[in-house]
């Protein structure tokens, strides 16, 4: 209980800028949370949905890859769903690589949505607690112009405290803020780089298909001749 008190005087104490800080803190954590859940359940059902497509890219049957992906709806599933329905028309590697890489376009905004704002969040805090601390040197010195000299010294000491609780606060806000967006960017990045092993993947099981029926066609004509 004692704990509690302490957090309300120190939050009382720091003036009329740690509303603002809290309410920057309290977005952010809600971002945050909200990014850390999507992104996990992406790459989790991104895993689920490759361990059932791999199988079928492998072995060429692209007609089961395609009816894989269609009853999926996840990043990997569009990504590859893209790729394939350009393979089942042009079958060249560099026209389904194309429309994929307009498909990884797409994605990517989408994966990284909201991150960006934690960066800008940690900023804001960061700067609304200097704002706080210039606020609070400012009613100190006011206060010791115009008090009694008996009362100055309780005027300059809660001025100050004002000051120090803002500019803490809003480090507290800012330093947990900017290590959840580094550990956010990391995750998004993980993501991206599965969905592109899998892209390539699949480009170079399509490469190694159509080699196989090159190879295929010649050997038939040498058999008849």
């Amino acid at each position: 209980m004692e704990f509690f008190y302490s957090v309300v005087r120190f939050f009382t104490a720091g003036g009329v800028f740690m509303l603002p800080i809290l309410a920057v803190g309290a977005v952010g954590t809600a971002i945050a949370i909200e990014r850390y859940i999507t992104i996990t359940r992406m790459r989790v059902k991104n895993r689920a949905l490759w361990a059932k497509v791999e199988p079928a890219i492998t072995a060429g049957d692209f007609d089961m890859a395609r009816e894989i992906t269609g009853k999926d709806q996840t990043a990997l599933a569009r990504l590859l769903g893209t790729g394939l329905e350009v393979q089942g028309v042009v079958r060249r590697r560099e026209d389904v690589k194309e429309a994929m890489q307009e498909s990884m376009m797409e994605i990517l905004p989408q994966l990284e949505k909201r991150t960006h704002y934690l960066a800008t969040f940690a900023n804001l805090a960061t700067l609304l607690g200097l704002l706080g601390t210039v606020s609070g040197l400012i009613h100190s010195f006011a206060a010791v112009s115009g008090a009694n000299p008996a009362e100055k010294a309780n005027l300059l000491s809660a001025s100050i405290s004002e000051a120090m609780n803002c500019t803490a606060f809003g480090l507290m806000v800012a330093v947990p803020t900017l290590f959840v967006h580094a550990f956010l960017q990391t995750k998004t990045s993980q993501l991206v780089d599965g969905l592109e092993t899998a892209a390539i993947k699949f480009l170079n099981a399509l490469t190694k298909r159509a080699t196989a029926k090159v190879q295929a066609t010649r050997i038939e004509p040498a058999r008849a001749a």
